[in-house]
C-alpha cells in the first residue's frame, strides 16, 4: 500500500517530497497536470509498473490517497519499487 498526496493541476508532473498530516502519518508528495485519474498514470510511469497494476484503495475524492500496486504477479512493492520511493521522500 502506498500513500499518496496528490495535487493535480501542477505546473509539471512531479514525485517527490513528503507530507505528513495532522496524525503524523507520512504521505509521497506527488504533483499532476492533470486529473487524478490521469494521476495514476504519472506514478505508474515512475515507478515502472503497468498503470493497471495500480488501484485506487480509499481517497477517491480526497487528495490523499492510498494505492495499491500489484508489480506482475510479484510481491507488490518489491525492492526496486521501494527504493524509488524511498529515493522521492529523502528516507533512504
Amino acid at each position: 500500500m502506498l500513500s499518496v498526496r496528490l495535487t493535480p493541476g501542477a505546473a509539471k508532473d512531479d514525485v517527490g517530497g513528503r507530507f505528513s498530516d495532522a496524525r503524523g502519518d507520512v504521505w509521497l508528495s506527488a504533483r499532476v497536470r492533470a486529473v487524478p485519474e490521469k494521476g495514476r498514470e504519472v506514478m505508474a510511469k515512475r515507478l515502472g509498473v503497468a498503470k493497471g497494476a495500480i488501484s485506487l484503495e480509499s481517497g477517491d475524492t480526497n487528495r490523499l490517497k492510498r494505492l495499491r500496486i500489484a508489480d506482475g504477479g510479484r510481491e507488490p512493492l518489491n525492492g526496486a519499487i521501494m527504493a524509488r520511493i524511498n529515493e522521492w521522500t529523502n528516507l533512504a
